[in-house]
């Protein structure tokens, strides 16, 4: 596990990602419930902080294949899907354990209004995957790194907000709430109310299932551009 660990070590000795994985996300959870959404508003821009830090970890992916790290990972020859799960690993490990402190910090400062914390645990270490998975396969439809940030940056909010994570999605015209559900923050939409109704683990079987085939079909995408 030398370049799990290597990834562990690489990206949280950068202070920038430090600041990135704690002051940014846990600010979120002290956002009063608000509007529409019946979890404090906090947890819907969570969502959002997911996916900004998982576009930065796969845009760390990108350098390496750009500057041939690969190369020079490990004393031994590493195969690519070696050192893609690893990598993988490594970061979905940092997503999951920092939206398990984002639920207990919500639990300790929201109380009895953050319904199964459990629950939301699960629902947000599901998305986690799903997130990281998205960003690796955009990352891998393109070759310049400075247009690839930029467009997912742009992306991000929009998937956000036709998801139903910033407006209910009933909200909005038909057609647009039938392409909704082709995104995967739909699916967390979807968790998330659920989970503040009341749902069990039954009622959360098919936003948690549809978040991780998404999961696998992203990273199948991203997985296919070899590193060079």
């Amino acid at each position: 596990m030398t370049i799990f660990r290597f990834v562990l070590k690489r990206f949280l000795r950068r202070p920038a990602n430090i600041i990135l994985v704690t002051l940014v996300p846990m600010a979120v959870v002290f956002i009063p419930v608000s509007g529409w959404f019946p979890l404090p508003m906090g947890f819907q821009y969570f969502g959002m902080a997911l996916m900004f830090i998982a576009a930065r970890m796969a845009a760390i992916v990108m350098e390496d294949r750009i500057k041939g790290t690969l190369l020079r990972v490990g004393l031994a020859p590493v195969r690519h899907s070696q050192y893609l799960w690893q990598n993988l690993g490594a970061y979905a490990l940092i997503l999951v354990g920092l939206s398990g402190i984002i639920v207990t910090m919500g639990t300790a400062v929201h109380g009895s209004m953050l319904a199964a914390p459990g629950l939301l645990f699960l629902v947000f270490s599901c998305f986690s995957i799903t997130s990281l998975g998205f960003s690796l396969a955009w990352y891998s439809l393109f070759r310049n790194r400075e247009g690839v940030v930029a467009t997912i940056t742009g992306v991000i909010p929009l998937m956000m907000m036709l998801g139903g994570m910033i407006w209910p999605v009933q909200a909005m015209p038909a057609l647009f709430r039938r392409l909704a559900m082709l995104l995967p923050t739909y699916w967390l939409a979807e968790g998330l109310l659920s989970t503040a109704h009341g749902a069990g683990l039954t009622g959360l079987a098919t936003p948690l299932v549809v978040m991780l085939l998404y999961s696998a079909a992203f990273v199948l995408l991203g997985s296919m551009r070899r590193l060079t």
